[in-house]
């Protein structure tokens, strides 16, 4: 019998392929063999970002990289389209990757697929799995509180909290339970978008993987058990795995839409230990120009060094940027928050971003935007306390004067905000070395991917 073989497929954003490469690595490095399924937008920002990096990133032959289409034109315009993204997702791919498995299967030499490994929010995944008789694992790249929450829709329209449709009925913050965090209705996962459809889209898209999910053999979540044990709790089928980058701490850019930009750790090797801010919003912007300058004019007030990373989106207006900015458009983030000079992390909230500060003992200051930011703000700042959120003046702005403040109070001289991260990083990497939860979880995975 030849080497297990497991598919991959991650729901096509950065945020989403980023953990399942991750745990593509980890699983190929216990000699399994992965096939990763991107669609051909995608694949192709991957691979025009690996030019400038080792080809070592692919493991010899063990990770192999399929694209397949995703209905969408290739302009940036229809891509950024709220909601036209989560459309395809639901109408056009299932059809390819049925496709896909149906081609490898009539290969006769092509290697059996053990396993499919999906995004959990990839429900039809599941489906077309359940159809070819394939074993299936669910894997969620976000807090267990974010999917706790789609599991608990019925209970909010029985409740009279949200319509059918998911729009919300009342505005108040609700807890799911007394030690989950704390969660405004309006500003539910499906909720922030402004796109009534959209929301729709996305809606739909979480009824339908609730339903599928059930067929599944493990609902693998990217977390920590010690970080969310009310979540756990609640859904005791969720298995904590995270944070997954841990498993191989060597760098790679594998999986990332954009090249790396590694000066910045030289610049960083310059800098007083502690003393730099690190900005950085995810792959795509979301700021008006007006609150760029506004956070630009506040961290130069702070009169500490900023490595601001502006992604696809935001761009600082270069004529507020001095001489302590290093502005980067990608950094390899890993490196950059396990780096000494980092005292402060100003982030959007992505889950990915809140792990990785996390387990490296880094404070928080926090600018959610969208979807599951919200939730992983309220663990930051009141379930871990290790960081603040900002404040917004009438015009709905983050003013300069605030965007200082909070900076000089997390990195002030008593030094509270370190000191409880440090604690978080404690429980992380407990959680990840030998005999840990996460770890046991993985090993007991890779045994039945194995059996």
């Amino acid at each position: 019998m030849g080497r297990p073989h497991v598919m991959v497929i991650p729901y096509p954003a950065q945020g989403h392929v980023l953990p399942l490469m991750s745990f593509s690595r980890y699983l190929a490095y216990q000699g399994i063999q992965i096939t990763f399924i991107n669609t051909e937008f995608n694949h192709n920002l991957i691979i025009n970002s690996l030019s400038k990096s080792s080809h070592d990133d692919y493991m010899g032959d063990r990770i192999k990289l399929v694209s397949i289409p995703d209905g969408l034109e290739d302009s940036p315009e229809e891509r950024n389209i709220p909601g036209k993204l989560s459309e395809s997702v639901l109408s056009f791919m299932p059809t390819k990757v049925e496709e896909l498995i149906e081609r490898m299967i009539s290969e006769r030499d092509g290697p059996i697929i053990s396993c499919i490994v999906a995004d959990q929010s990839l429900g039809w995944a599941i489906e077309v799995a359940a159809k070819f008789g394939i074993r299936r694992a669910a894997f969620c790249p976000a807090a267990a509180a974010t999917m706790v929450l789609g599991f608990s829709i019925q209970k909010l329209v029985d409740d009279g909290l949200i319509d059918p449709d998911g729009t919300p009925r009342v505005n108040k913050s609700i807890q799911l339970c007394p030690a989950m965090p704390k969660m405004e209705t309006d500003k539910f996962v499906w909720v922030c978008l402004k796109n009534r459809e959209s929301q729709r889209n996305i809606f739909q898209l979480m009824l339908q993987n609730n339903k599928s999910i059930e067929s599944t053999d493990w609902l693998l979540c990217n977390s920590v058990y010690e970080l969310e044990t009310a979540a756990f709790g609640l859904s005791p089928k969720i298995l904590p795995i995270g944070p997954i980058g841990w498993a191989h701490s060597e760098s790679t850019s594998l999986g990332s839409f954009l090249p790396q930009d590694r000066d910045c750790l030289d610049w960083l090797d310059r800098q007083i230990p502690g003393s730099v801010v690190y900005v950085a919003f995810g792959s795509f912007g979301f700021m008006s120009k007006a609150q760029l300058e506004e956070l630009a004019i506040g961290l130069e007030l702070t009169k500490r060094p900023v490595l601001w990373v502006t992604g696809s989106g935001d761009q600082p207006p270069l004529k507020l940027v001095s001489d302590r900015v290093k502005l980067v458009r990608w950094a390899p983030q890993r490196e950059v928050l396990s780096h000494r000079a980092i005292g402060c992390f100003v982030s959007h909230c992505g889950w990915n971003s809140t792990l990785e500060g996390a387990e490296n003992g880094i404070p928080f200051l926090c600018i959610p935007y969208f979807a599951d930011q919200f939730i992983n703000k309220e663990y930051i700042c009141d379930v871990w306390k290790i960081g603040l959120g900002l404040e917004r003046d009438e015009r709905g702005m983050v003013p300069r004067l605030e965007v200082k403040k909070k900076i000089d109070e997390i990195m002030g001289d008593d030094g509270e905000y370190k000191k409880r991260a440090m604690m978080v990083k404690e429980i992380v990497v407990k959680s990840i070395a030998k005999d840990g939860i996460s770890h046991d979880n993985l090993r007991k995975f890779v045994k039945w991917i194995k059996s």
